[in-house]
Formats: structure tokens, sequence, C-alpha cells
């Protein structure tokens, strides 16, 4: 399949019918073409001049076509055109006499001249849509003599279908504004000079020079230089973060003032950058149940529409006396109040600014039904290890019976040869201290418990409880340790040969935001939050009460985190929050998986929604966000059926007009596009 960009596309339902023309080619099986994100998908063997003709129909085009690309939507100066010579029929009038039809038939045929041609041919094929509708409607006004109204109803179901596509290409606009921020080129060094290449062509391994100002082309390690960063279009993160020798960065991200030397760790086609413009743009094509459903309800609701105008036409003059014309009118009125535009356009703008407005925030969400599904969760499952906490243990307890300086000494030296995040954690401490330590002797490592060395001649041990002997720890050692354990501390002991010389007490450290997410979580209406992790009880019920969550499981394996999680949905709409490969099945099995975006790439790939921080705290916020635009959707579709209901009660006593109708109409698609905008509007006054 090949894709192209088409512009010019001016509603969903043509979108939809064309995308119908286009299959019916020879190799057109399976051509999909998307009014929210202007994508067209065919064979490579189908008839492209075909394509075009069917597009040009629509007054679409294709907008890698160079002569296409100069062509202009003419629908606005139609309108403009049509609406100059309507005031001036209605002006001269009494002047011109019965000849000032002929205007009112000009003025009619330049703005709904596609509408009606396409409206014929539908007639013809037995298809049913709003252009069926419309044509039938101005065919029959003008059968009763209503040319007044019929030009008026033409003019403002063009002004109606512009501002229609007017609504979705500002929402496209917004999107587009993320591709801007792909480098072109960058500047790869060899051999102690700079060439320009495409970022395309980088490969893995290459340096390149990133100066003040640029972009960094794809995602590597700093090898020189120092200086801020802004990772915003990445992250969503407004704070410049400093970036060193040996410190990751991401593609896309911006370089302020330091002049950087940046090994490339990745192509850009597997950048983060990349994967999030690739994700966004494939979150465009799927479709929402709520909007699968508008589909199949507009495809039987048009159908209905004319029913119901064919018994209005016809049941009152035949039952009740009513004067044909006046039935006829009538009639003519329910088919412009059925056209479906507004119904159709309940969604798509919705869920475009929804998802680009979460994706400018640095949270990726891989489609619509996924955020549709986020804004309906009511219970969190957040796995501890790098999610809640940063995994990565510190020392949060030193308890001495020597010199503490002496103690962190000793203990340094011994695990300065140990790569166990334990030993690494009492390293950095001693280091905090600005405590020297050493390189111990004799290294024995007794696995599972600890290490012995000699440091200074003299032999030394460090580690858990299953390294010394009952009568090695005193009453009061064993009572510093129990009052470690029940705080949720894992204990390190250090002893030399005859006496215990201190005890480490080391945990898993909460991220600084993890409490206020959750408080804001339960804020916005999230009922449960629930804690997952593998870590003994006593650890986990101190983490737990830390930050905030109700409930806590401890001590679990993978497979019961996915146990726990098909429990919760039972009686929930659930999100699983992780950043490890273990776990990815509880991520792939929750209604929506959430993955931290630092977390492994088995995580990443599983999850329905990445957060791009290394951190929980956009979390809320794309919640409420999805919340937002469930909201927009439920009260668009509301909105756009009241309007028409009302508009066909005033068919009883016989009030309703055409400009009632077309205003109705017009009024319900304008206002649900608004609407729906006002999601991406509100993001760009924060």
């Amino acid at each position: 399949m090949k894709e192209y960009q088409v512009k010019g596309l001016t509603c969903a339902n043509c979108a939809r019918a064309l995308e119908e023309q286009i299959q019916s080619l020879p190799y057109g099986e399976g051509a999909t073409l998307s009014y929210s994100s202007g994508k067209l998908r065919v064979n490579e063997r189908v008839d492209l001049e075909k394509v075009r003709a069917i597009l040009a129909t629509d007054g679409a085009y294709m907008a890698d076509d160079e002569q296409s690309q100069r062509k202009r939507n003419p629908l606005l100066y139609l309108v403009g055109t049509s609406i100059f010579l309507f005031v001036m029929a209605l002006l001269f009038e009494r002047f011109i006499g019965n000849e000032v039809v002929i205007i009112y038939i000009i003025a009619t045929a330049l703005s709904g001249y596609k509408t009606f041609i396409k409206g014929l041919k539908n007639v013809v094929r037995f298809r049913f849509n709003m252009d069926t509708l419309m044509t039938i409607a101005l065919i029959g006004a003008f059968g009763i003599g209503e040319w007044k109204e019929a030009t008026v109803v033409a003019i403002l179901f063009g002004i109606n279908e512009y501002l229609e596509g007017l609504g979705m290409e500002r929402a496209r606009r917004s999107l587009d504004m993320l591709l801007k921020q792909v480098p072109k080129e960058a500047l790869v060094i060899y051999n102690g000079q700079t060439r320009a290449v495409s970022v395309d062509s980088l490969q893995v391994g290459d340096v390149v020079l990133v100066r003040p100002g640029e972009k960094i082309p794809s995602d590597g390690v700093v090898i020189q230089g120092k200086s801020s960063v802004n990772e915003a279009a990445i992250t969503g993160e407004s704070m410049p973060i400093e970036k060193e020798t040996g410190m990751s960065v991401y593609g896309g991200s911006v370089n302020n003032e330091g002049v950087l030397h940046v090994q490339i760790t990745k192509q850009y086609k597997d950048s983060s950058l990349s994967k999030i413009l690739h994700l966004v743009q494939e979150a465009q094509e799927t479709k929402t149940p709520l909007e699968l459903f508008i589909h199949r309800f507009a495809k039987y609701y048009t159908p209905f529409i004319m029913v119901i105008s064919l018994f209005v036409m016809t049941i009152p003059p035949l039952a009740f006396g009513v004067p044909w014309h006046d039935a006829l009118y009538q009639g003519l009125a329910v088919l412009i109040v059925g056209c479906p535009c507004a119904l159709i356009l309940s969604s798509p703008i919705a869920l475009l600014a929804g998802m680009t407005r979460n994706a400018k925030k640095g949270v990726l969400v891989k489609g619509g039904v996924h955020l549709e599904t986020l804004g309906r969760v009511r219970t969190i499952a957040f796995d501890k290890t790098g999610t809640i906490t940063k995994g990565k243990p510190h020392v949060t307890d030193v308890i001495a019976y020597i010199d503490e300086n002496e103690l962190l000494r000793i203990a340094a030296s011994l695990e300065s040869v140990s790569s166990h995040p334990l030993a690494r954690a009492i390293v950095q401490k001693a280091k905090q201290h600005d405590i020297s330590y050493e390189q111990p002797e004799q290294i024995e490592t007794r696995t599972g418990s600890g290490i012995e060395g000699k440091i200074d001649g003299k032999r030394y041990r460090i580690g858990n409880e299953r390294m010394f002997d009952q009568q090695d720890l005193s009453e009061k050692i064993q009572k510093d340790a129990e009052k470690l354990k029940s705080e949720g501390r894992t204990i390190v002991f250090v002893a030399d040969e005859q006496h215990v010389l201190g005890l480490f007490g080391i945990a898993d450290e909460v991220r600084e935001e993890s409490q206020a997410v959750i408080k804001q979580l339960h804020r916005i209406g999230i009922r449960r939050t629930v804690m997952l992790t593998g870590d003994h009880e006593k650890t986990a019920e101190q983490v737990a009460k830390q930050v905030g969550v109700t409930d806590v499981f401890a001590q679990l394996v993978p497979e019961q985190k996915v146990e726990k999680i098909k429990q919760l949905m039972k009686d929930d709409i659930v999100a699983m929050v992780g950043d490890g490969m273990n776990d990815a099945p509880a991520l792939a099995h929750a209604h929506v998986g959430i993955a931290m975006g630092k977390g492994t790439d088995s995580a990443i790939e599983t999850a329905d929604v990445v957060l791009m921080q290394d951190h929980l705290g956009k979390l809320p916020e794309a919640i409420a966000i999805a919340r937002r635009v469930n909201r927009t959707i439920r009260f668009n579709i509301a909105v756009a059926l009241a309007l028409k209901a009302m508009a066909l009660l005033l068919t009883i006593p016989g009030w309703l007009t055409l400009w009632i109708a077309i205003l109705s109409d017009m009024g319900a698609t304008i206002f649900v596009s608004v609407l729906s905008l006002l999601i991406l509007w509100e993001k760009r006054t924060k």
C-alpha cells in the first residue's frame, strides 16, 4: 500500500463516499481515506488518474501533485459570489420582474453545483447521504416555486461545508506543528571534519556536532560538551535539562547554549521523536466504538429521514386536507434537517485535538479507542519499582557502633567491587560524605549473603542476616534490625571478625511527585489506586503508606500481577502503569496499559499510552484531557440530535421552514466543531 496526502476534503461523510468509490476501482480493495489525517492509502497498482478524478468530484486533490498543489478550494469564492448575487436579486427584484429567477438559479448553482451533481449520481445509484438529501430538497424547492429559500439553503449549506472543512483543517494543523520538530540535517564528524547529511542516513555509532540553537538529530549519548537541552517536543517538560558527558539525549530536542558531540544510539526511524510522530499519525486512523456506531447509525439514519420526509409530504394532504404545497415544503425542510453532518463530525475533531494536545504534553496515546478508554478509567494499578519509586536503592539509615565515617569507609571499600544495586547505594552514600575508600584484598563472595575481604590487613564482612550467626547479634543489634525491618528497610550488616560494626537501612527512593500524583488522581475521580509489587509486604506497605494508594499487593510474580489485574477488571475500567519487562503482561491485559517513556522497549511496545517523561507527573492531566474529549463527544452528539429533534417538532404546527432547517443543521455543525477545537485552544492558554 502506498500513502498520499489529500487536501481539500470537505466533510467526513464525503471522505467516506470517496473512499467507497476508490475501493470500487480495479485494485482499489482495501483503500482507505482518513478525513481526520487527510491520508489516502491505496494499492500501488491502482490507476492514480482515476483516483484523482474521484477526489476532484469533491474538490479534493493529492498534495504531492505539483499541478494540484497550485489549486485552491474555490468554495469560499463561489459562496461569496452567490451571496452577492442573492443580495442584488433581493434589492432589484421589483425592477427585474420574473427574470430574477435566473439570478436565483445562478446563485444556487454556484454554491451547490457540486452537491447537486453528486446528489444526482447518488439518486441513480440509490446511495443516500447528505448530498442526496440536499439535491432532492433543492429540486423540490424550485419545483414548488420557493426560489429565494432554495438559494438561501444552497448558500448556507456551502458556508457550512466550508466551515466544517476549516475546523478539521485547524485540528490537522495543530498536529502538523509536531512534524516541524523533525530535524532535516545533521553535522556528522568524520576524521575531525564535519559534513552535513540527511538525518535519515545517520547510522548507530555516528558522532554528530550539535551547535547552540540546533536540534539534536536522533537519540544518542553526549560524549563531549555540556549544555542545557529543551526536551519539550518529546517529554512536554518546559524546563531545560542540563546534559553532560555520558547522559542520553532525545532526537528533536533543542540544544540551548553549549556545543555538544553526540554519539547516535538509534537511527532516526527508531528514535523517540520518529515513534511519536508515527504513532500519533497512525492513531488517527483507528476508529473508536462510538465513531463506528455513529457511522453505522448515519448509514441507516439518512434513508430513515427520507421515509419520514415522504410521510410528511403525503399523509397530511391525504388524511387531513393540508394543501400539497405546504406539505411538500415541510417535507423538504425535514430532508434538510436530516443531514448527518454534525452527527458525523461530533467525534473526529475532538479525538484528534485530544491526541494532539496529549502528544504536545509528552503523553503518547496510540489511538482514539485508547483515548476514549483512558477517559473511562476508574481504577489504576501501579508497579512499584521504577514507577512509584525511582528503582534506585538508597541508604536511608546508618546505625554505627563505631565512628560513622569509618563505618562508611569500610563498607564502601568492600562494596566497591560489587555491581549489586545495594552495593552501589552504599558506595554512593560514602561519596556524598566525601569519604575515600580503597580496593579490598582477598575478596570472597558469598552467593546470596554478602562479601568478605581485607582492608588495611584486617578482615571484614558485609551482607545480610544469613551471613552471621545468631550469637554475633546482640540484643541491641537485633532490636535495631527489627526497627528497620518494621519500616520496610532492607538491612545490610557490617562486621569485623569479632563484632558487628553497624547497620545500613536501604530502601528504594520514592519519586518526588508520586504522592502528589496519587492525591490528584483521587481528586479527579479515580476511585481506587493499587500498587502491585514483587517486594516483601513490609517494604510495600511502607511505600504505599507514604504515597497514599488505596490498596497494595506484595510478593507478586508477573503471572500473579496479571491475575490481580483480571480481578480488578471485573469491577471497573482498569489502567496499569509500569516500566519493566515483567510489567508487559499486565500492561497487555489491562483495559489501558500505560508505560513510562524511559522504561523497557517491551513495556513501551505493549502499552496503549506512553508517558515520555521519566515520571508520573503528566498522568492526571492526560486522564483529564481524555475525560474532556469523551464529555465533548457525548455533548456534541446530544446537541446535534437535540437541534434536529427540535426542528422536526416544528413540523407538527407547520412552523418548520427551509431557513430554520438549514440553520439548525449549520448551527449544530459549527457548534460541535468549535467545542471540539476548544480542547486545543485551552492548551495554548496554559
